[in-house]
């Protein structure tokens, strides 16, 4: 089964870092939809299910973004504004993942935190989409290079967290190639 990584892991290397990135984006947003539909009438051990999903997938994502991708982009646009609010979005999303992580589906405003978390990621990925990316594609990032060694550290994340790296990494070359398909 090892093998059948390394195997998989090479051939999903070639991902594109936006495409990776966006990929995340919009699994995390199904992820929030999920909740919402469960937020009145759901079983509190799905939306706790869910919500531990969540928090996982944005632990792995903001990690990347901050020791990868982020460092790449801010060395090739100038717009240190731009990095510096992404990470203060961060840290706000990390201070909710906490609270989140250290409560349960009956405690007072556990809705809410999770519908807070998911509008600030909402805001946070309408930035990256529609201005950080953008602008590292015109500066000529080399999101290939990145998208693997992205690649290489997610999977060591979620190998840490105990995910299922070979599923996960699957979904997420398949949800990285369909939304890399479309680059400008």
């Amino acid at each position: 089964m090892h093998t059948e990584t390394k195997q998989d892991t090479g051939r999903i290397q070639a991902q594109d870092a936006i495409a990776m990135l966006t990929a995340d984006h919009k699994k995390v947003k199904k992820l929030f939809a999920d909740f919402d539909k469960l937020r009145d009438t759901g079983s509190d051990e799905d939306k706790a299910s869910i919500v531990d999903q969540i928090c996982n997938e944005l632990k792995i994502h903001t990690e990347l973004e901050e020791e990868i991708f982020y460092p790449a982009v801010r060395k090739a646009i100038n717009d240190g504004d731009l990095m510096d609010e992404a990470l203060v979005e961060h840290a706000g999303a990390k201070d909710l993942i906490a609270q989140l992580e250290d409560a349960s589906p009956e405690d007072d405003l556990y809705d809410a935190k999770v519908t807070v978390l998911g509008e600030q990621i909402d805001h946070h990925v309408k930035e990256e989409e529609g201005d950080m990316f953008p602008k590292a594609k015109k500066a000529k990032v080399d999101t290939e290079v990145l998208g693997a060694t992205m690649l290489k550290r997610k999977i060591t994340l979620m190998e840490k967290m105990g995910m299922n790296d070979d599923e996960n990494a699957r979904d997420d070359a398949k949800a990285a190639k369909s939304t890399g398909t479309a680059k400008s």
